[in-house]
């Protein structure tokens, strides 16, 4: 099964699905094209300096059964692309 992780990101994510084995689609959007990627995704990871928009965004995903989180600070900028992954693919269980 294809996952659909849309967030704000590289590749060291897809790398490291590629490793667990793990067939996912990354997409990295704006902010302001978060609606127009909503319906698409299966859930949605936040860069850091995005933080403050997650509730704004958890409120427009809640109609659409669609998880937001933030992606850990240090996870991000130490481009620890295993560790979000791990998050991500828990929070479609």
């Amino acid at each position: 099964m294809r996952r659909y992780v849309y967030q704000h990101a590289g590749s060291a994510y897809a790398d490291a699905a590629q490793k667990k084995g793990v067939e996912v689609s990354i997409k990295a959007v704006p902010v302001a094209e978060f609606k127009d990627n909503l319906a698409a995704a299966d859930i949605i990871l936040l860069g850091p300096q995005v933080k403050y928009e997650q509730a704004k965004l958890q409120a427009l995903a809640d109609p659409f059964g669609k998880k937001v989180a933030v992606i850990d600070m240090m996870d991000y900028g130490m481009m620890k692309g295993d560790a979000v992954l791990d998050k991500a693919l828990k929070m479609l269980e």
